[in-house]
């Protein structure tokens, strides 16, 4: 007998883009509900406070959608996420950058090579893994830091968007 090397195909490459999509909507969403002051001065237990969270999440998409298209990954150093002073005191400007990083997610993804997300590659010189879990980690990494948010927005009295409308 010999044996197929067809893979099953549980998800879409649109799919999996739709899905990122979706928890990058809510996840904006999230920092649209947060009051400007406790967007950056807001945090329990040793937490950074939420825009942190959103700088690395925009680091981290934003060199991940460049390194999956090019198989060139820039580093992200933690802490280090925009080398800018102007976000310092702005939410509008976050959810600009959001907006913009969203908009350049929709453009590049399908320039993304065909199979790269099988690939091995090393991404931001220390993860070597195959693309498709390097996307996971993004999407994973942006899920665990938006439900920081909502345990935020619950301490301040402000009910988060639902988790699960992800439109």
């Amino acid at each position: 007998m010999i044996q197929s090397e067809v893979q099953d195909q549980v998800i879409s490459r649109d799919e999996l883009f739709h899905q990122w999509e979706g928890h990058r909507k809510l996840t904006r969403r999230t920092l649209e509900a947060f009051p400007e002051k406790e967007l950056f001065t807001f945090s329990i237990g040793g937490m950074r406070p939420y825009a942190e969270l959103i700088k690395e999440m925009l680091s981290m998409s934003e060199a991940g959608i460049e390194g999956l298209v090019s198989d060139k990954w820039h580093e992200v150093k933690e802490g280090d996420h925009f080398g800018e002073t102007e976000y310092a005191a702005r939410k509008q400007y976050l959810l600009d950058r959001w907006d913009a990083l969203t908009e350049r997610i929709a453009e590049r993804w399908h320039l993304i090579p065909e199979g790269r997300f099988q690939e091995m590659t090393l991404a931001f010189g220390q993860y070597n893994d195959k693309g498709y879990r390097l996307l996971l980690y993004f999407i994973d990494n942006e899920i665990h830091h938006r439900g920081q948010g909502y345990v935020y927005l619950r301490a301040l009295g402000i009910e988060p968007p639902p988790f699960w409308d992800r439109p």
